[in-house]
């Protein structure tokens, strides 16, 4: 079993430890760097971006997560907050911390307020190009928009025209939450293809 560390600095990490236990992996709460040499790969979760880059550079972990990902012996996965800070680009906020890890520009809330929260069923292509894919009912909170994608990065998933689920290397990035709802399997899928382990086959 692979260890999962969701990143616990603020946000709905919770939510997301329970997922990663449901998709098969063993869930770790991180918020230092002895707990991120503790695990094979990294999930970002949702939450305030500006915040969670100030707790990141405090606590060493930008360094940490960057120097692990860099050797290959760390996958990521961001979802909302956590795709805004693995991607190149935060459109009109350029001095906010981000990894770069994704080729991508993202506009942050661009979907709109929290009142104007949606769900779309989404078909979601796998990685590793055989084709197949698994249709996913995702939810869209305050989500940031892709606005760029660059030559190395995979979509595996769109809404109205634009990428919203995309990859490149071994970090995985998405807009929407799928920790809100009772399907696992983009838990699942960023196990297996990202991170080499043994989540339960569906």
């Amino acid at each position: 079993m692979k260890s999962i560390g969701v990143l616990a600095l603020q946000g709905d990490f919770d939510l997301h430890l329970k997922m990663v236990r449901k998709a098969g992996g063993g869930p770790v709460e991180v918020r230092t760097v002895a707990d991120l040499d503790q695990v094979d790969a990294l999930i970002i979760p949702g939450g305030e971006s500006t915040t969670v880059a100030k707790l990141l550079r405090r606590y060493g972990l930008d360094r940490a997560i960057t120097r692990r990902y860099k050797t290959g012996s760390l996958a990521l996965y961001g979802t909302c907050m956590g795709l805004i800070l693995v991607s190149r680009e935060i459109v009109g906020y350029p001095d906010i911390f981000r990894f770069g890890f994704l080729d991508i520009a993202v506009e942050r809330n661009a979907y709109g307020p929290q009142v104007e929260s949606f769900e779309e069923e989404l078909p979601i292509s796998l990685a590793n190009g055989d084709g197949k894919s698994f249709s996913f009912r995702a939810v869209f909170i305050r989500a940031p928009q892709i606005t760029e994608v660059g030559d190395g990065v995979k979509t595996l998933a769109s809404h109205a025209g634009r990428p919203v689920l995309v990859s490149q290397g071994r970090c995985l990035g998405g807009s929407f939450h799928p920790e809100l709802t009772d399907d696992c399997r983009v838990h699942e899928f960023f196990i297996e293809q990202f991170v080499g382990g043994s989540a339960k086959n569906k």
